[in-house]
């Protein structure tokens, strides 16, 4: 089972890139990432078999289901397959970076069977409403 643990600073580069962590991409053990909207301010990032996963959890409700459709529509449309290249960087998908409002400066969240990618801004002030609630 895949693992993503942690808390890590990063940011864009010129072309919207961004460099995974080495911890982040060893858990991922492949090439292809799933990005998708989170469901705060922020980007969802899978492996291939967790999004697999979670898709299917997600189909298996009747699309005749009004709340099936919603759910189904807010997570496929806005995923996008991308690539690790060979020096661990993704490029962040536009619509998803205007979505999660991502400046230059970003935060990478493991979230046990993802990982999440977080303007640092947006991040620091939901954390700070986490540690409120604790």
């Amino acid at each position: 089972m895949k693992l993503f643990l942690g808390e890590y600073d990063h940011s864009l580069d010129d072309r919207g890139r961004v460099t995974l962590p080495r911890k982040v991409r060893s858990e991922l053990g492949e090439r292809d990432v799933i990005l998708a909207r989170g469901f705060e301010a922020c980007i969802f990032g899978f492996d291939k078999g967790s999004w697999e996963k979670e898709a299917a959890k997600q189909l298996e409700a009747p699309v005749t289901q009004e709340e099936a459709r919603r759910i189904r529509r807010y997570m496929f449309a806005g995923a996008e397959k991308v690539e690790v290249d060979k020096l661990g960087r993704i490029l962040l998908p536009a619509l998803l970076k205007e979505y999660a409002n991502v400046g230059k400066e970003v935060v990478i969240v493991g979230a046990g069977d993802h990982f999440e990618i977080w303007d640092r801004a947006i991040w620091k002030k939901y954390a700070t409403r986490l540690k409120d609630h604790e």
